[in-house]
Protein backbone atom coordinates (compact mmCIF):
# COMPACT_ATOMS: atom_id res chain seq x y z
CA UNK A 1 0.00 0.00 0.00
CA UNK A 2 1.23 3.49 -0.79
CA UNK A 3 0.04 6.33 1.33
CA UNK A 4 -2.06 8.78 -0.65
CA UNK A 5 0.60 11.49 -1.00
CA UNK A 6 0.05 14.05 -3.69
CA UNK A 7 2.63 13.94 -6.51
CA UNK A 8 3.89 17.34 -5.33
CA UNK A 9 4.36 16.07 -1.74
CA UNK A 10 6.12 12.91 -2.96
CA UNK A 11 8.42 14.96 -5.22
CA UNK A 12 9.11 17.31 -2.28
CA UNK A 13 10.10 14.36 -0.06
CA UNK A 14 12.26 12.88 -2.82
CA UNK A 15 14.05 16.22 -3.12
CA UNK A 16 15.07 15.87 0.54
CA UNK A 17 16.83 12.53 -0.05
CA UNK A 18 20.42 12.56 -1.26
CA UNK A 19 21.72 9.97 -3.74
CA UNK A 20 25.19 8.59 -2.96
CA UNK A 21 26.61 6.77 -5.98
CA UNK A 22 28.70 3.62 -5.52
CA UNK A 23 27.88 3.17 -1.82
CA UNK A 24 28.29 0.75 -0.16
CA UNK A 25 29.76 -0.81 -3.30
CA UNK A 26 30.17 0.10 -6.99
CA UNK A 27 26.92 0.22 -8.96
CA UNK A 28 24.68 0.94 -5.96
CA UNK A 29 22.96 4.31 -5.58
CA UNK A 30 22.38 4.72 -1.83
CA UNK A 31 19.28 6.67 -0.81
CA UNK A 32 20.55 8.79 2.09
CA UNK A 33 17.70 10.00 4.32
CA UNK A 34 19.97 11.96 6.68
CA UNK A 35 19.29 15.05 4.57
CA UNK A 36 15.54 14.51 5.06
CA UNK A 37 16.04 14.01 8.81
CA UNK A 38 17.99 17.24 9.24
CA UNK A 39 15.19 19.28 7.65
CA UNK A 40 12.63 19.95 10.43
CA UNK A 41 9.66 20.29 8.08
CA UNK A 42 10.25 17.07 6.15
CA UNK A 43 11.20 15.12 9.31
CA UNK A 44 7.99 16.24 11.06
CA UNK A 45 5.95 15.38 7.96
CA UNK A 46 7.43 11.87 7.77
CA UNK A 47 6.86 11.16 11.47
CA UNK A 48 3.33 12.58 11.47
CA UNK A 49 2.34 10.73 8.30
CA UNK A 50 3.86 7.41 9.36
CA UNK A 51 2.35 7.71 12.86
CA UNK A 52 -1.09 8.30 11.35
CA UNK A 53 -0.72 5.18 9.20
CA UNK A 54 0.63 3.10 12.10
CA UNK A 55 -2.29 4.10 14.33
CA UNK A 56 -4.69 2.49 11.85
CA UNK A 57 -3.11 -0.90 12.66
CA UNK A 58 -3.92 -0.45 16.38
CA UNK A 59 -0.46 -1.58 17.55
CA UNK A 60 0.72 -2.30 21.06
CA UNK A 61 4.33 -1.65 20.04
CA UNK A 62 6.41 -0.05 17.31
CA UNK A 63 9.53 -2.06 16.42
CA UNK A 64 12.48 -1.02 14.30
CA UNK A 65 15.65 -2.33 12.75
CA UNK A 66 18.84 -0.51 13.67
CA UNK A 67 19.98 2.14 12.97
CA UNK A 68 17.94 4.55 10.84
CA UNK A 69 14.74 2.68 11.67
CA UNK A 70 15.32 3.56 15.34
CA UNK A 71 15.18 7.28 14.59
CA UNK A 72 11.80 6.96 12.93
CA UNK A 73 10.17 4.31 15.11
CA UNK A 74 11.11 5.89 18.43
CA UNK A 75 9.47 9.16 17.39
CA UNK A 76 6.40 7.33 16.07
CA UNK A 77 6.09 5.26 19.26
CA UNK A 78 6.37 8.41 21.36
CA UNK A 79 3.69 10.18 19.32
CA UNK A 80 1.33 7.18 19.55
CA UNK A 81 2.13 6.56 23.24
CA UNK A 82 3.28 3.02 22.45
CA UNK A 83 6.36 1.09 23.49
CA UNK A 84 9.42 0.85 21.26
CA UNK A 85 11.11 -2.51 20.46
CA UNK A 86 14.71 -2.44 19.14
CA UNK A 87 15.84 -5.14 16.71
CA UNK A 88 19.62 -5.19 16.54
CA UNK A 89 22.70 -6.78 15.04
CA UNK A 90 24.29 -9.60 17.11
CA UNK A 91 25.92 -8.77 20.42
CA UNK A 92 24.21 -5.39 20.95
CA UNK A 93 21.34 -6.37 23.25
CA UNK A 94 22.24 -7.00 26.92
CA UNK A 95 19.62 -9.63 27.87
CA UNK A 96 18.80 -13.08 26.45
CA UNK A 97 17.93 -12.91 22.78
CA UNK A 98 16.43 -14.89 19.98
CA UNK A 99 18.05 -14.52 16.60
CA UNK A 100 17.19 -14.82 12.94
CA UNK A 101 19.73 -15.32 10.17
CA UNK A 102 18.96 -14.11 6.67
CA UNK A 103 20.61 -14.29 3.28
CA UNK A 104 22.56 -11.47 1.74
CA UNK A 105 23.79 -11.27 -1.82
CA UNK A 106 27.09 -12.81 -0.63
CA UNK A 107 26.71 -14.64 2.68
CA UNK A 108 24.37 -14.18 5.63
CA UNK A 109 23.63 -11.69 8.38
CA UNK A 110 21.68 -11.90 11.61
CA UNK A 111 19.26 -9.86 13.72
CA UNK A 112 18.34 -10.28 17.38
CA UNK A 113 15.49 -9.31 19.70
CA UNK A 114 15.16 -9.75 23.46
CA UNK A 115 13.27 -12.93 24.29
CA UNK A 116 10.86 -10.91 26.46
CA UNK A 117 10.41 -7.98 24.07
CA UNK A 118 6.86 -8.98 23.17
CA UNK A 119 4.31 -11.54 24.29
CA UNK A 120 1.80 -13.71 22.51
CA UNK A 121 -1.05 -11.63 21.17
CA UNK A 122 0.80 -8.30 21.05
CA UNK A 123 0.26 -6.28 17.89
CA UNK A 124 3.47 -4.83 16.41
CA UNK A 125 4.18 -2.45 13.54
CA UNK A 126 7.69 -2.74 12.11
CA UNK A 127 9.35 0.44 10.81
CA UNK A 128 12.51 0.95 8.78
CA UNK A 129 13.84 3.66 6.52
CA UNK A 130 14.07 1.69 3.28
CA UNK A 131 12.71 -1.47 1.70
CA UNK A 132 15.11 -2.86 -0.89
CA UNK A 133 15.40 -6.64 -1.39
CA UNK A 134 13.34 -7.33 1.75
CA UNK A 135 15.70 -9.74 3.50
CA UNK A 136 16.33 -7.63 6.58
CA UNK A 137 12.68 -6.65 7.06
CA UNK A 138 11.50 -10.24 6.56
CA UNK A 139 14.02 -11.45 9.17
CA UNK A 140 12.80 -8.78 11.62
CA UNK A 141 9.19 -9.81 11.00
CA UNK A 142 10.11 -13.45 11.65
CA UNK A 143 11.77 -12.49 14.95
CA UNK A 144 8.60 -10.71 16.08
CA UNK A 145 6.46 -13.67 15.02
CA UNK A 146 8.79 -16.19 16.70
CA UNK A 147 8.53 -14.17 19.92
CA UNK A 148 4.77 -14.75 19.74
CA UNK A 149 3.52 -11.36 18.57
CA UNK A 150 1.65 -10.48 15.40
CA UNK A 151 3.18 -8.15 12.81
CA UNK A 152 0.10 -6.11 11.91
CA UNK A 153 1.86 -3.58 9.67
CA UNK A 154 5.20 -2.66 8.16
CA UNK A 155 6.22 0.83 7.08
CA UNK A 156 9.07 2.48 5.24
CA UNK A 157 9.98 5.97 4.13
CA UNK A 158 11.38 4.66 0.83
CA UNK A 159 10.62 1.57 -1.21
CA UNK A 160 12.84 0.52 -4.12
CA UNK A 161 10.03 -1.36 -5.83
CA UNK A 162 12.19 -2.58 -8.71
CA UNK A 163 14.03 -4.87 -6.24
CA UNK A 164 10.84 -6.75 -5.29
CA UNK A 165 11.42 -6.75 -1.54
CA UNK A 166 7.72 -6.56 -0.72
CA UNK A 167 7.31 -10.15 -1.93
CA UNK A 168 9.53 -11.45 0.90
CA UNK A 169 7.55 -9.80 3.69
CA UNK A 170 5.17 -11.67 5.98
CA UNK A 171 2.70 -8.78 5.94
CA UNK A 172 0.19 -8.54 3.13
CA UNK A 173 0.38 -5.71 0.64
CA UNK A 174 -2.39 -3.77 2.39
CA UNK A 175 -0.45 -4.08 5.67
CA UNK A 176 2.74 -2.64 4.15
CA UNK A 177 3.23 1.02 3.32
CA UNK A 178 5.91 3.30 1.96
CA UNK A 179 5.79 7.07 1.71
CA UNK A 180 7.72 7.25 -1.55
CA UNK A 181 8.66 4.71 -4.20
CA UNK A 182 11.42 4.54 -6.74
Amino acid sequence: MRLPLSPNKEDWLKSKIRDIPDFPKPGIIFKDITTLLKDPESFRFVIDTMAEQCSEFKPDYIAAIEARGFILAAAIAYQLEKGFIPIRKPGKLPHRVTRQEYALEYGTDCLEIHVDAVERGHRVVLIDDLLATGGTAAAAQMLIKTAGAEVVGTGFVVELSFLGGRKKLLTKSEETFALITY
